[in-house]
């Protein structure tokens, strides 16, 4: 289901909006040069950024402490899902979380839509769509993840692999303990439809993450997510 945000007109929703408390969490591994701007963005929009930096061997830790957010870090790899469901055990509650991916760099600004329809009471969990990538795979990976999704709950998800995400308190605990690796946005998904929360997806233009190409590293990297998607629904299927 592909959705506009509704509700209250904007003055309405900025009031809601600053009412509540928002935590952006970002999972983060050497985004340098991205992270920076992510964490600017994503300062307009909630109270406070939390990155977690997943083992990187780069300067993202320094330079998203410089842009302001609060750095937690793993001493080695946890993957992206175990690092934020570690980094969640720490941190405090919040009226309204926002997840996003690092590498969105100073596009970060535009998920304002996905904290709107939260606090309108659209959603308990909004999802962004992601305009076309400039480059990437065959879109294997995101059909399967998509399918699984319809198969275990019905729901016909545009955008599976979306990290993008605003979520309730009560989605949030619905939710946990976040799936592994790259299998936390198609687990998250089953997991919310199932509990019979509400969930939509919203088209979100100027929305830009680091290109993936047709290369080895490439499909490599698609490998492993399609893996981490595959150990993420498996005991989801059984229960």
């Amino acid at each position: 289901m592909s959705v506009g945000a509704r509700g209250p007109g904007p003055n309405a929703r900025a009031l809601a909006a600053r009412e509540r408390r928002v935590l952006a969490l970002v999972a983060a591994f050497d985004e340098a040069g991205r992270i920076g701007p992510c964490v600017s963005a994503l300062r307009r929009l909630a109270d406070e950024v939390v990155v977690v930096d997943d083992g990187s061997g780069d300067r993202t830790a320094s330079e998203a402490r410089s842009a302001g957010a609060t750095v937690l870090r793993t001493p080695r790899r946890r993957g992206k899902g175990g690092a934020l469901e570690g980094a969640l055990r720490r941190l405090g509650p919040a009226d309204v979380w926002l997840l996003a991916d690092g590498d969105l760099g100073a596009t970060a600004s535009n998920l304002a839509p996905l904290l709107e329809a939260v606090t309108s009471g659209e959603a308990d969990l909004a999802i962004a769509i992601l305009p076309p990538a400039r480059a990437g795979g065959f879109g294997l990976v995101k059909r399967v993840a998509a399918h699984l999704i319809r198969g275990q709950t019905g729901f016909r998800a545009c955008e599976p692999l979306s990290g993008q995400r605003a979520l309730t308190p009560q989605a949030m605990e619905a939710v946990r303990p976040f799936a592994g690796g790259f299998g936390v946005e198609t687990a998250m998904t089953i997991d919310a439809v199932r509990a019979g929360l509400r969930v939509v997806e919203i088209p979100i233009d100027g929305l830009e993450h680091r290109p993936t190409y047709r290369t080895p590293r490439g499909f490599l990297h698609r490998g492993w997510q399609g893996w981490d998607i595959a150990k993420a629904v498996l005991p989801r299927m059984l229960r």
